[in-house]
């Protein structure tokens, strides 16, 4: 691919990023493709045609799927907010057509999901996950040799991993951030190869020194979305005079109350740590608040050169029950 058709790609992809977000962020709204169309800055005539190609799905399908995968994890993250409560504040126009529609997609109705049928469609889609992770593993060791040979981008030194999970509540300010996105499994190569690329642009766009804060944003439940639809942003702090720059993003983390814990191991092991921190929840007088958790890797990150660990902190958004 030429370096114009590759900016050309990554424009695109931009604007397919920006209308991603718009749409989780206006479940609510009329999401039609007129209104689509205009925040990508495409013709209507020309908008579904490109979003189809590049994501494998549909507008239509695209806002549906949104709509009910976000529901779905409210219908278990908020037990005593009513089902047309869930169905409204997601932008369905009334009970009985949420579900019919949830029906369709997950198989069950909203009451049942509640009350345990969701277990089914999350052990499915953990073993389509562990099956990933066992065809991944020889390009993902390489992965790793690559973060490991890499002393220009990630700093050295020991680090030891940690069993015992100490959970903290904390307040986080408020963050802009250029991003770049993956679209993948969770806990895949991928998005290894994604962080050594962004690393790449942002050491040749002087971001890496001094050290900045970085995040790592997980942006879909991967108990409920697909493993192929998992969204993940490799993120970096910057000032307001930061501009968007081709395939990289600008977006705002909000801040406020989230249960923190220390992670120290491989990237094997964070899916496994973020799971740990969600079964803390149930015992601790909080719920999970509806915005995506936040990997914090903060100005004293380290990867140890012999086992590829990394330390970070994971950030789960909270309010009280």
């Amino acid at each position: 691919m030429s370096k114009s058709s590759l900016v050309s790609r990554h424009t695109y992809l931009a604007r397919i990023n920006r209308v991603v977000d718009h749409i989780d962020g206006h479940l609510a709204d009329p999401l039609d493709l007129a209104a689509l169309a205009q925040v990508a800055h495409f013709s209507s005539w020309h908008f579904h045609r490109v979003f189809q190609s590049m994501t494998g799905e549909t507008l239509a399908d695209r806002v549906r799927r949104r709509r009910l995968e976000v529901a779905a994890g409210r219908l278990l993250f908020l037990p005593p907010e009513p089902v047309l409560a869930i169905a409204l504040d997601v932008g369905f126009g009334s009970a009985p057509v949420f579900t019919r529609t949830f029906r369709a997609h997950f198989g069950v109705t909203p009451t049942e999901w509640r009350r345990g049928a969701f277990r089914a469609w999350a052990d499915d889609r953990r073993m389509q996950l562990s099956k990933i992770h066992q065809a991944d593993r020889k390009r993902y060791q390489a992965v790793i040799d690559a973060f490991r040979d890499d002393v220009g981008s990630w700093p050295k030194g020991h680090v030891s991993g940690d069993e015992t999970m100490k959970v903290e509540i904390k307040t986080l300010a408020p963050a802009r951030v250029a991003y770049m996105r993956h679209d993948g499994p969770y806990g895949s190569s991928g998005i290894g190869q994604l962080w050594q690329r962004f690393a790449a642009w942002c050491g040749e766009h002087g971001l890496m020194a001094p050290r900045r804060v970085m995040y790592g944003i997980s942006h879909d439940n991967p108990d409920v979305t697909p493993p192929e639809k998992c969204r993940y942003d490799a993120c970096i702090e910057v000032g307001e005079d930061f501009k968007p720059q081709g395939e990289v993003g600008v977006q705002s983390l909000r801040g406020g109350r989230f249960a923190c814990a220390r992670f120290s191991g491989t990237s094997a092991d964070i899916h496994d740590a973020w799971v740990q921190l969600c079964d803390w929840l149930p015992d601790s007088g909080y719920q999970a608040d509806d915005a995506p958790p936040v990997e914090v890797y903060g100005k004293d990150f380290a990867m140890d050169e012999k086992t590829g660990a990394f330390n970070c902190e994971l950030c789960m958004p909270v309010r009280a029950l």
